[in-house]
């Protein structure tokens, strides 16, 4: 289940809640008990690791279709 950070415009808090995503526009009161809220944009970084570099495909790649048509 994702979360989601939210901001109160009447105490200018910010306030995460984890909750479905078909309820991600539903309003979320602040927990100082605020109605006034907005959802705020988040992003998501990712992170990993890897043997090594990543192989090129046969063909030498390029391009977005590994350069058949756009090179």
């Amino acid at each position: 289940m994702p979360t989601y950070a939210y901001r109160c415009r009447e105490c200018a808090g910010t306030f995460e809640l984890l909750r479905p995503m078909s309820e991600s526009g539903a309003p979320a009161p602040c927990p100082e008990g605020h109605e006034d809220t907005v959802k705020l944009l988040t992003t998501v970084a990712l992170t990993g690791s890897a043997a090594g570099p990543a192989a090129v495909p046969a063909g030498g790649g390029g391009g977005c279709c590994g350069g058949g048509c756009c090179g």
